[in-house]
């Protein structure tokens, strides 16, 4: 079974926590404090992978969960960092953002690598806290949670040709003759109900890839027949090969039939459409040689050059083949210069990065205030077990002005601050 599409949930590993603890030696019973921090939780990464060809494993399992961080230990030991967790996908995969459709990555080359959740940072144990004033700090910070999102899959097939046309004009019979694959063949339309990707053997060192795409109709672009759903495979296509029944034995004219088909290739995407073609006119083996001729002076007037084959009897493949060829090299010899440039920007591994949040948002209930935003997110993770806490807690929310705006929004003493999930009351100090 093909799968091309798929919608996963991922979600990273939470940081591990820091933790309270004091130095307990012979002759030292009250040591000083050695809490250590928490370790990283892991990445979700998104692999492409030249053995993996379908989708079909993520139809199959759609939540991923990256490892946590471990806690921290005594002696100021960090915990360990959680294992990140890398999906295999399909060379060819384009991932975006399942609730705002933003593009995240497009894996087009074996090996390419995405972060899409990066695992939440170790909280910092009490050892950390110390200072000249504070020899004893009983503060401890939370991991920090790991991004999660949801996630959809397509998969965009990486064929060097492209097969198009109208259903019924020979496209799978061609593909099964110029390479090993075995589409269904038969006389009804839709046929193919999945893309069929070949290797065509021009000679003993040199090969290309081809995929048959299953038949378009009008209004494929907007998914009527079989649709824009095997459009997105043509995409990346370096060539595309368009069929056309030149003998009419469906009943349709194939001049027609070829600009339909580009009409619906615009439609879907004004580059697809600029794609290079070669324009092949099948079922010569139907048809005497003068109609044959005429059918070439036809499509001629129109600045087009036609090449005639017979896909049942292998007139005119060989040549076919021998053109397809020589044209890739071309347009690969084009592709290699910016090809090489790309590469030496473009690193490896690329991280996508959620949003930050507001650098700081203050609201107000029935209960006090709400403090979040991106300037308070580590000491939401705080956790105190004293007075000297709060105070800390205290000095850095004066120290990042948080206090400040608060005092402008009416805040007074015995009011109640919420920072996350914690809360504490207010209270002025000094005259």
């Amino acid at each position: 079974m093909f799968i091309d599409e798929a919608k996963i949930f991922v979600k990273a590993g939470r940081g591990g926590n820091g933790i309270i603890s004091f130095r307990r030696e012979k002759y030292r019973p009250l040591g000083g404090p050695d809490g250590g921090d928490g370790g990283k939780g892991g990445d979700v990464i998104l692999r492409a992978d030249p053995n993996v060809t379908t989708l079909l494993h993520l139809g199959q399992q759609v939540h991923f969960r990256a490892e946590d961080g471990s806690p921290g230990g005594p002696n100021c030991k960090t915990g360990r960092s959680g294992e990140d967790l890398v999906i295999l996908v399909p060379v060819g995969t384009v991932v975006r953002d399942a609730e705002t459709g933003e593009l995240l990555a497009d894996l087009a080359e074996p090996g390419a690598e995405v972060v899409v959740a990066r695992g939440g940072e170790g909280g910092r144990g009490n050892a950390r806290f110390v200072s000249s004033t504070w020899q004893a700090p009983r503060i401890w910070e939370q991991g920090e949670p790991g991004e999660e999102r949801w996630l959809i899959l397509e998969l965009k097939l990486l064929a060097d040709v492209g097969l198009i046309g109208f259903p019924n004009v020979g496209k799978s019979t061609l593909i099964s003759r110029i390479s090993a694959a075995r589409p269904k063949i038969a006389p009804y339309p839709f046929t193919t109900l999945e893309p069929h990707l070949g290797v065509v053997q021009v000679d003993e060192l040199e090969t290309f890839t081809v995929v048959d795409i299953p038949g378009m109709v009008e209004g494929a672009h907007e998914g009527r027949g079989l649709g824009d759903r095997f459009l997105r495979h043509v995409e990346r296509a370096r060539l595309l090969l368009h069929l056309v029944d030149l003998s009419g034995s469906e009943g349709r004219d194939p001049l027609e039939d070829y600009e339909k088909i580009n009409h619906e290739l615009r439609a879907f995407s004004p580059a697809l459409a600029e794609r290079p073609q070669l324009v092949v006119g099948n079922k010569i083996d139907l048809m005497a040689e003068e109609e044959v001729e005429e059918a070439v002076r036809r499509f001629a007037e129109r600045g087009i050059e036609l090449h005639p084959i017979s896909a049942v009897t292998g007139a005119g493949v060989r040549e076919l083949i021998g053109r397809c060829y020589r044209k890739l090299k071309e347009l690969k010899a084009a592709e290699a210069e910016a090809a090489e440039e790309l590469a030496r920007r473009a690193p490896r591994r690329r991280i996508y990065r959620l949003p930050q949040e507001p650098e700081l948002v203050i609201t107000q209930d029935e209960e006090g205030f709400v403090v979040s935003g991106e300037r308070v997110r580590r000491l939401a993770r705080l956790r105190v077990k004293d007075r000297e806490g709060l105070e800390y807690l205290n000095e850095q929310l004066e120290r990042l002005g948080v206090l400040r705006e608060l005092r402008r929004r009416g805040l007074k003493s015995g009011d109640l601050v919420r920072i996350g999930d914690q809360e504490f009351e207010y209270q002025e100090t000094g005259g």
